[in-house]
């Protein structure tokens, strides 16, 4: 029997989800949404770069209403998605969008730049349909987090025993891992890792794992 690529029923009959497209508005909102959580401050300004797909509908498929409300905090399926530009501009947050003609590895991607009073970061995004969407790069790191359970998203130097200590850690916490994903700019250079916990409940004390010596910032990613 041919093994399918469905995880769940939502894979096939969709999300639910204030329209009208599942991948330029759903996943949309995803993405951003997992934007703002890995921003982890109040935004003040956003300049949204948008390209291929994304670049040429956003107006028309509600793009843009998707990602100013996945910005602002909202999930897909929520009723004030269609109003959240009116949200952000009462509540002085300035996001622009800005189509470009580069040409890039997926039609449906955003390129987000968040600033607040004390930071900027920039957080680019793909939607891959069915309201699914990844995290493919913060800043100029390359990672790779789909959102779809809760996570820990960890920049280190690359040093001897990071995994041990980290690992060794989150044992201490209580934290069981589901999956684990590692990565680095090159040898003794900025390194990631992103978790995947097996429970949604779990209860994850960040600051301790900031603590950790050669870590460069730690992120909780809450579903």
């Amino acid at each position: 029997m041919k093994k399918s690529n469905y995880k769940s029923v939502f894979d096939i009959i969709g999300p639910v989800m204030i329209g009208p497209s599942s991948s330029h508005t759903a996943g949309a909102a995803k993405m951003a949404k997992m934007a703002f959580k890995i921003f982890g401050e109040p935004i003040e300004k956003a300049n949204v770069f948008l390209f291929e797909s994304f670049a040429d509908t956003y107006k028309g498929h509600g793009t843009n209403f998707a990602l100013a409300g996945g910005l602002l905090g909202m999930d897909a399926d929520d009723e004030r998605l269609q109003e959240s530009l009116l949200m952000a501009k009462e509540k002085g947050i300035e996001i622009n969008f800005i189509p470009l003609a580069d040409k890039v590895d997926h039609p449906n991607t955003a390129k987000m730049v968040l600033h607040s009073k004390n930071r900027k970061m920039a957080i680019t995004g793909i939607s891959i349909g069915g309201g699914s969407a990844k995290v493919i790069q913060i800043d100029e790191s390359i990672v790779d987090i789909d959102g779809s359970v809760n996570t820990i998203l960890i920049f280190h130097w690359d040093r001897p025993g990071m995994i041990a200590l980290v690992v060794n850690a989150l044992s201490h916490l209580d934290i069981n891992i589901a999956t684990m994903k590692v990565d680095r700019e090159s040898k003794g250079n900025k390194s990631y890792m992103v978790i995947e916990l097996d429970h949604t409940d779990q209860v994850v004390d960040i600051e301790k794992i900031k603590s950790i010596e050669h870590i460069i910032d730690a992120i909780y990613i809450e579903v």
